[in-house]
């Protein structure tokens, strides 16, 4: 009989121990969500950040457009040097997306390099226009 008065208190501590894991079983299995969220928020700001990369490779792709039509091919290239900055920060993005794409606006990067300094008004505009389209179909996948 004495026994049975100290079983029932170490059964009942043995219970609740028990119990106690068990709770914690389920924080831990809340976590991995919390990481998920924290993963999918860093998408949001890396899909920012190239959304403005991309908007910045327009702008430069406009003003350059804008400056050849007016025949100003220096300030035209000008304009057109900072195209490589901005297309840094979101060419390994659309090289992974689309390899044609990131072809194509390689190649007519480099047809505006040329076209710039040949000052030839229709060729630099033809591959201005071949960019803005280019970027404009990568930058809505």
């Amino acid at each position: 009989m004495k026994r049975l008065i100290y079983i029932i208190p170490v059964t009942a501590i043995a219970l609740l121990t028990l119990v106690g894991c068990n709770s914690d079983q389920k924080s831990t299995t809340q976590t991995p969500a919390t990481t998920e969220t924290t993963t999918g928020t860093a998408v949001s700001k890396t899909s920012v950040a190239t959304q403005g990369g991309f908007n910045a490779l327009v702008s430069v792709v406009s003003n350059t457009k804008t400056a050849v039509q007016g025949g100003n091919f220096d300030k035209a290239q000008k304009e057109f040097n900072n195209f490589e900055n901005s297309w840094s920060k979101v060419e390994d993005g659309v090289k992974t997306k689309s390899s044609k794409t990131y072809n194509a606006i390689e190649d007519a990067t480099t047809q505006v390099k040329g076209a710039l300094k040949a000052k030839d008004k229709a060729t630099a505009l033809k591959g201005l226009q071949t960019l803005n389209t280019n970027i404009a179909s990568v930058s809505k996948k």
